[in-house]
């Protein structure tokens, strides 16, 4: 049975793959987002209420369909690796990567002995079909799919030696901490940011590797594309849902809208 990773053969081959982020940590809508037909959707482990057990159960409701699930672990530990890996991720998008020295010790972390540290359990595991794929060793570390994310003022400075990394796929550039990093948290839009994230694009894609990045607007998705990124985000589930849902009470209650948005302590 050969390695099989739809996603990352089409990040090889170069063909642009569009994504959605999901934010909501619900299979339900999960499965209602996947009908849309995007190429990948985003199970978010960092900033979303995301455990294995929920990831795992994301992955189940995403498997009939064609979207392919990026996994994004909240941290770049081995254990936890080990486990999304177990559980059925086949690509991992792993934040806050600085320089090439972590970004080797993630590839090991995605690869068996003697090419890695990964913990040899697979037999008891989802990924394996619990022992059906009879040579899933053989070809576990082909399938492993390995992303990024460069988003810090460090990061850029380091990106050369992270893109070559052998056993990285590709890179994404995060725009809010690149924002922050540079001194304009809560901007990704500043003329200087884009000027870094676009010259970032040029240097990942020069390197041969993969480049993506996450933005809800269509006017730079599309930026980004024409450059040569092959995985963009372009939207945020939670944030699709919830811009709906307001647009549809102002046509309705534009007072009641505004009065419930602005509530003190709302959040809490």
């Amino acid at each position: 049975m050969p390695a099989h990773n739809p996603f990352k053969a089409a990040l090889a081959a170069r063909q642009a793959q569009i994504g959605l982020w999901m934010s909501a940590a619900t299979p339900y809508l999960a499965e209602i987002t996947a009908t849309a037909g995007f190429d990948w959707l985003l199970i978010d482990g960092e900033h979303a209420p995301n455990d294995v057990r929920s990831i795992l159960q994301t992955l189940q409701t995403l498997a009939p369909y064609r979207s392919q699930p990026v996994v994004r672990a909240v941290a770049g530990e081995t254990a936890l690796i080990k486990q999304l890996l177990d559980v059925g991720a086949r690509t991992l998008l792993v934040p806050m990567v600085d320089t090439a020295e972590q970004a080797a010790a993630l590839v090991r972390a995605t690869r068996y002995p003697p090419f890695g540290v990964r913990g040899v359990g697979s037999a008891v595991a989802r990924v394996s079909q619990w022992s059906a794929r009879t040579d899933y060793l053989d070809i576990a570390d082909d399938e492993v799919c390995l992303l990024v994310q460069a988003e810090t003022v460090a990061a850029m400075q380091n990106l050369e030696a992270i893109c070559a990394v052998d056993g990285v796929d590709g890179v994404f550039i995060g725009p809010a901490d690149l924002a922050a990093s540079m001194g304009h948290r809560g901007k990704p839009g500043h003329p200087e940011v884009q000027a870094q994230i676009e010259a970032a694009m040029r240097t990942i894609i020069a390197s041969g590797k993969a480049a993506g990045t996450l933005t809800s607007d269509p006017v730079l998705a599309r930026r980004y594309l024409e450059l040569g990124c092959t995985f963009v985000a372009t939207g945020v589930d939670v944030l699709v849902y919830a811009n709906a849902a307001r647009k549809l009470a102002a046509e309705f209650l534009p007072d009641t809208a505004t009065a419930a948005a602005t509530r003190p302590g709302a959040a809490y």
